[in-house]
Parts: structure tokens; sequence; C-alpha cells
């Protein structure tokens, strides 16, 4: 092959700068993603359930700086959405109510509320000191006093005339009333009176007397306590009648201006509701640091209402300076990050408690009625964070709980009213990820409804290479790098057409394209260079290469050494150089190999030594059954295939796979039955067809340049080089090392079509052709090959048959 064959050349003559400082403005445009983008407008642009989007591609290929930027482009409209709060639930505090208000709004009633306690905190002391409450609160304190006394008056008169007192006796901590007799102008026990009976200084039938009127004493002044704490309940309540009556136009006021200033449908009940619950609190409200408990229709006033926090507002999500629709990128989605949570804080008592106050939203509350943008493996690898978030979707509703997946906390949590959510969410991954979620979650289908698809490579174009000129000049800019001259750029245009793997195709893994750029300053400013030059871009690729090709080093070493055994040159009969692809992650080399092929008398067919160890891969053992499906449709049609023969990697160790090399084990098969040598200085690649065609496989640029430096170990004999598939040529960009050394006639690069032009490449004559009476030509490879697979079959049937004694297995 010509060496202009080789390589696609970007010529620095294309571009009208000198360096890209002569630029000037360059508008930087989204480069070769036509069709992600047209997904992405769509997806944006829907607001139907379901709609949002997936985003994939290969990492470094600009998905999230094309997400990026089509959002900050995008119309946002003009009205931020509500604002969310949380207000405490008279009916049943634990489930705490949500409320949606205009934006702004959230913090003005927030701000309003605590406005509200501090004026009650400032004037009711005042209203209650009043002189006119103070009369009102004596007269009916001072009412119910002489009621209560009158009639334990008449009842201490009644005892008098019976001969009862009252005495406190002493039950444990606390004293009670008791009844007991007088006699001799003294209170006498009853026990005492009864040991007095026993010992004949008392009648009893006078004790019985006395016990029977104790009796019905006890039981008036039973009536008589009961009677008195009714008249304390009634006293209570004509008392919180009263300070209502002083306080009700206070606050009523209060409130109603705060329902003037926030006219909103959800807040009216809830207002009337902070009214009701004032004026039921009045006691606490206006001493709330004296601790006092106030009996209510629930028991005592919680803590809650001591501090007044039932009365504060919890905004979770403040819209007031939002612009349009909010875009949240959400870099951490915990499932606290992202649905929120609700705190706890722990009691003196050590006990742990939480209300609405401490409800706080996460990412897809603040993004509610915008955009969300998440990393699809982040998603997923949180604990319950997948599961949830398709919850949210397709209910359209967010639940904030405490997630506590190792239940640490025993006590109740609260249950905030669900939030209505329409948000749109943008999940960036991989095409893994989406073909796994694809396939095994039938919900993912129905939420992620479009798929805006990145490709990794763009056509070549002059307006695309424009574009890389412009992608330069604004790296240079940002990371404040010397300028790139034109043909350094013109070289950064070269590596991304190697790196698209097509000469037609330009790579937009930019990621990559943007490191290069980097490194090539770096190199230019040691150098003490003003400008980036050519020179600098191919030492950053050295130097890349450099630094993860240790493995790659080794192998060299091993060969150059001689424990690697690999001929470079001569002939030899059943053996070939293969090439294999060895991918370490970041840095994928060419490994030569040498294949060697044996054949025999027998009926075991073509024995892949791989294979039976279990060292081959699928794809590896599909090329081995075409390459015996050749043999069967070349040479088996007028004789049975009838051979053993075996094929073998020769000192490969590890797993192989991929189809690459099923002509080359061909070619070292065909030798073998042959008998002719093949050249030891000519690498094969290409996979195989059944019809003989030699079909093109990947990383042919490395193949060759792979066999290239190991034959430089040792020195180039001017008859060594590689032989790829001709449908590969597309794809050829070489190193101009490479390049050069095949334009001065050292190495050599042959492509070829089929097997037959192989053979002739490998052995230095034509394989042969049919005859048309079916034979092949007199001294052929071919005929060769024809003719020891006829010996083959005629002495499987002579050593098989019944008075041969043989004793090979009939397989």
């Amino acid at each position: 092959m010509a060496a202009d064959d080789l390589a696609w050349r970007c010529s620095p003559s294309r571009f009208a700068f000198e360096t890209t400082d002569d630029i000037g403005e360059c508008p930087i445009r989204i480069i070769g993603q036509d069709r992600a983008q047209q997904a992405l407008r769509l997806g944006l642009s829907m607001r139907s359930e379901g709609y949002n989007l997936f985003v994939t591609g290969d990492v470094g290929s600009g998905r999230s700086t094309v997400v990026r930027r089509l959002l900050a482009g995008l119309d946002r409209g003009e009205a931020p959405p509500s604002d969310l709060v949380y207000l405490h639930n008279f009916q049943d505090p634990d489930q705490p109510r949500r409320v949606f208000l205009p934006a702004g709004d959230g913090r003005r009633l927030q701000e309003a509320m605590g406005d509200l306690l501090e004026s009650l905190a400032r004037h009711l002391p005042g209203l209650f000191d009043s002189e006119t409450y103070r009369k009102q609160r004596s007269t009916l304190i001072d009412a119910a006093a002489r009621e209560q006394k009158g009639r334990t008056r008449e009842f201490e008169k009644r005892l008098q005339e019976q001969g009862f007192a009252i005495v406190q006796l002493q039950v444990g901590l606390v004293t009670r009333p008791s009844l007991v007799p007088v006699v001799a102008g003294n209170p006498v026990d009853m026990d005492h009176l009864e040991g007095l009976v026993e010992q004949g200084r008392f009648k009893r039938e006078e004790l019985e007397s006395l016990a029977a009127r104790r009796v019905e004493l006890a039981g008036e002044m039973e009536s008589i306590g009961k009677a008195l704490r009714a008249s304390d309940r009634e006293l209570r309540r004509q008392l919180s009648a009263l300070d209502r009556e002083i306080a009700c136009p206070f606050v009523e006021e209060a409130v109603g201006e705060i329902a003037a200033s926030l006219r909103s449908a959800g807040l009216e009940a809830y207002l009337e509701q902070v009214a009701d619950d004032t004026l039921a609190h009045l006691p606490t409200l206006r001493e709330p640091h004296e601790g006092t408990s106030v009996e209510g229709e629930s028991g005592t006033a919680t803590e809650a209402a001591a501090d007044g926090t039932r009365y504060h507002v919890n905004v979770i999500v403040d819209n007031s300076k939002t612009e349009g629709r909010p875009i949240i990128w959400e870099t951490a989605p915990t499932y606290r990050n992202l649905f929120g949570t609700i705190e706890r804080m722990r009691r003196p008592d050590g006990e742990w408690q939480t209300d609405h106050m401490h409800i706080r939203a996460g990412s897809l509350l603040r993004a509610n009625g915008g955009i969300l943008v998440l990393d699809a493996m982040d998603v997923l690898i949180e604990p319950g964070v997948w599961s949830a978030l398709k919850r949210s979707l397709r209910n359209r509703t967010v639940d904030i709980q405490s997630f506590d997946p190792l239940q640490i906390f025993s006590a109740g949590s609260l249950k905030p009213e669900t939030v209505p959510v329409d948000v749109k969410v943008v999940m960036i991954g991989t095409r893994a990820i989406h073909g796994l979620l694809y396939a095994v979650d039938e919900d993912f289908r129905k939420i992620f409804k479009i798929k805006s698809e990145f490709a990794t490579d763009t056509p070549r174009s002059d307006a695309e290479i424009d574009n890389y000129a412009c992608f330069v000049h604004k790296k240079v800019h940002d990371d404040a790098l010397p300028p790139f001259h034109r043909d350094a750029i013109a070289t950064i245009v070269e590596h991304g057409v190697r790196l698209a793997g097509d000469r037609e195709r330009l790579t937009t893994r930019f990621t990559d394209i943007a490191d290069l750029v980097r490194e090539a300053g770096y190199f230019a400013r040691a150098e003490g260079a003003a400008v980036v030059r050519e020179r600098h871009v191919e030492q950053a690729l050295e130097r890349q290469v450099q630094r993860v090709g240790l493995s790659e080093d080794r192998v060299r070493e091993r060969i150059a050494d001689g424990t690697l055994l690999l001929d470079l040159d001569g002939e030899r009969v059943g053996q070939v150089n293969g090439l294999a692809l060895v991918d370490q992650g970041d840095h994928v080399f060419a490994q030569p190999s040498r294949i060697t092929a044996t054949t025999a008398v027998g009926r075991h067919g073509i024995v892949d030594i791989d294979r039976e160890a279990e060292l081959s891969g699928a794809i590896h053992t599909k090329g081995v059954l075409i390459l015996a499906a050749f043999l069967r449709a070349r040479f088996a049609q007028d004789k049975p295939l009838a051979l053993t023969a075996s094929l073998c990697f020769e000192q490969s160790y590890g797993g192989i796979d991929g189809d690459s090399a099923s002509s080359a084990e061909l070619y070292a098969l065909l030798s073998s039955l042959s008998g002719v040598a093949l050249r030891q200085g000519v690498a094969v690649t290409g996979s195989l067809s059944q019809r003989g065609e030699v079909q093109p496989i990947g990383g042919v640029n490395r193949k060759i340049e792979g066999f290239f430096d190991t034959c430089r170990l040792t020195g180039f004999t001017g008859r060594q080089g590689v032989m790829i598939p001709r449908r590969n040529l597309r794809q050829l960009m070489l190193r101009k090392d490479v390049v050069q050394q095949v334009q001065d006639g050292a190495f050599h690069v042959w492509a070829v079509s089929s097997i037959d032009e192989g053979l002739e490449v490998l052995t230095g004559q034509p394989p042969g052709v049919r005859e048309p009476e079916g034979g092949y030509a007199a001294g052929s490879l071919y005929e060769r090959v024809d003719t020891r697979l006829r010996e083959l079959a005629e002495q499987v049937r002579r050593f098989s048959a019944p008075d041969s004694g043989s004793l090979l297995p009939d397989q």
C-alpha cells in the first residue's frame, strides 16, 4: 500500500489564522450531537406525564455540557412556582398541613406569624392588667368564694349539731379530710372508740349511733365536695370566657390583618384555627416563662403551645428569589437530599421528638414546577432512592419521611401531608445503564419516555474542523494556556479522527481532546515556548501512552529477549503471527502471538486448544466453526472431511475472544495441510466468512503499530509488515513514524479481500483456482491441501475397516 493510503492528514494551511490569538470571536456550538439535541428539546418541551429524559452516551461525549447549555437557553417562563410551607395541624399534630402560597408569601407568612407571637407577648399582659379586667375577675372569684363558704359554713354547723368535726389525716405524702366524732369536747377516732367499747368504758349503742350518723354526714360531705369542684370548674370556665372576651378583639384583629395581607384560600381555615387556639391557650401565651399548664379539651397544653412553636411557619421551599422555572442539579442524590427528611431532636429525658418545624425539603420539591438533573449511577447506588423516585414520578407526589433503614430511632415520626409535584427529571447515564433499566424495570419505559443518545463521533467536515479550532481556542482561554499554532490544531484534529476510528469522522469525546490541549500547553510552557506547536501535541500524545504503557513495554522486552517465542523473519509451515488486543481499561495495545496448527489422521475435526482449556470466548469459538465451514465448502464436496487438526495461541495464558484471528488460524491450518511455508515477517488480522472473505476488524491502527513496534526492537528487514482486511482501509490513521517507514520501504501494509489474496501474500504464489473438471491446478497450494485431505480420508476409511483392528473411535 502507498503511504498516502495509511492516514488522513489535516493541512495547517486550511486554517485562515496563524495562532488561536488571531481567531477573535469564535462562537462555540455543540459538535456532532444534532440527534441528541432534538430529543432533549422535545423532552424539555413536553409537559405530559412520563416525558422525563434519559441522556445516554459514553463518558466524555459532552452529555452534561450539552444538557447544561440547553437548560441555560431554555425559556423558563416569567412566574416562579409557589412557595411550599408546612403548618401545625391543630386537629392532628402528627399530620402537619402543607400549603402552597404565591412565591414570596411563604416568607411573609412566616414573618407575620412571628410578629403575631411577639405582639401577643407584648400586649396580652397589658390587657390582663387593666382595672376593668381585675374588677370583673375579682367579682367572679368573690361570688364563687361566697357560694363555697356558704355551703361549707352550713355543713360545719350541722357537723357540730351532730357531734362531729373534720380533721385532716396524713395518708402517705398527702392529707385528706375525715369525719370523727367529738366526745367530751375532743375529736376521737372511731377505732379508739371501738377499743373503749371492748373495755366497757363506752356504750356500744352510742358507738353504733355515731357510726350511722357518720355515714350519713360523709355522704353529705362528698356531695358538697363535688359541688365545690363543680363550682371551681365553673369559675375557671367563667375566667377563661372573661379572658377570651378581653383578648378576642385583639387576637381577631391581629389574625385578620394577616389574612388580609396574604389572601390565599389555603390560609383562611388555618388562621381561624390559629385564632381559636390562641384564645384557648391565653394563660401559656401571656405567661410563657412560668410553664403554666392549662387543662383543655385534650388534657394539658403541649410544650409547643407553651413556646409558640405550633404557630411557627416552616417554609421548606422558598421561591421568592427564583426566576421562572427552577433548574436543580443534584450532585449527591441521597434519599435525604432528594426527597427531604424529618429531623428529630433529643429531649433532656433522652426521648426523641419532632414537630412540623423539623420537616426539610429535598431537591425534588425544590425543583417542583421545573427541572431536576440527576446522575443515573449515583441514583442507583443510593439505598432506596430509585424505587422512591419511580414512585414519586409515577404518582406525581412526594412523601416526606424519615429514611431510617437501620431503624435507629424507635420513636414514632410525623406523617406530613403528601405534596403533589410537577417536575421534569433529566437523568444522565451510560448506554449500559439505560439498557439494563429498560430490560429489567417495566416502570422505566413508562416514566422515561424520551431517550437522548449522544454519539461518540460525527462526520468530518470543514465546519466541524473549524469547530475543533474554536474548541481549542476556548480551552486556551479558559485554562490560560499559551496560544496554539495552526499546525498544533491540525495535529489535534488528526487525533480526533484517529479516536473516531474512521477517516471520515471526528470524535466527540471532548474530554480526551481537552486533556490533550492542556497537556500540550504544559509541555510548551516547560520548554519555554510562547506558542504551542505540532511537536508539543505529539509529545503530549507520546507521554499519554508512556504513562500507562508499562505492561506493553514488558511484553516487548519479553519478545526481544526471547522469553516470548516469535519469529519475525523467515518461513515456517503451520505457523503464522496473529495480533491480539490487550485492553487494560486506560490503555489498549496489540500483542503479537504465534498461532500454530497441526494436522493428523483422525475424525476429531478441528480442535481449538484454547476452547478445550476454557480460555476462549464464544466469539472466538464462532470463528473456529466458520473456519471449519470454509474447509467443508472448499474441499469436502467430493469426499468426507476426515482429519484431526489442532489450533493454538502459543504462550497464551489468559482468556482470548473475538474472531479477528480466524483468518490467521485458517492460514496456519492450510499451511500445515499443504506443507507450504508462510512468511513469518507478516502479521495477520481479519475475521473470516464461510465463503473465504476477509472481514473488517476493530483496532486496526493499534494492531499495525503494535507489530511495527515489535519489529523495530529487532530491526526492520524490509520484508515485514501487517496484512489487514481491505474493508479496514477507511479506518487507517497510523502514526507518522509508521507512515514514514512504509514510505521508505522498511515496513509494509497489505490489504486483502479474501483468503486467496492473503495466501498469495504469505506464500508468494497464488493458492490456485478450481478447474472446470473440479480439481485445482497441479502443484498449487489448494491442490496440495485437497490431495492431503483425500489421503487423510482414505487412511481413516482404511483404518476404520472391520478387519483392520483399528481402535480409533468413530466420531
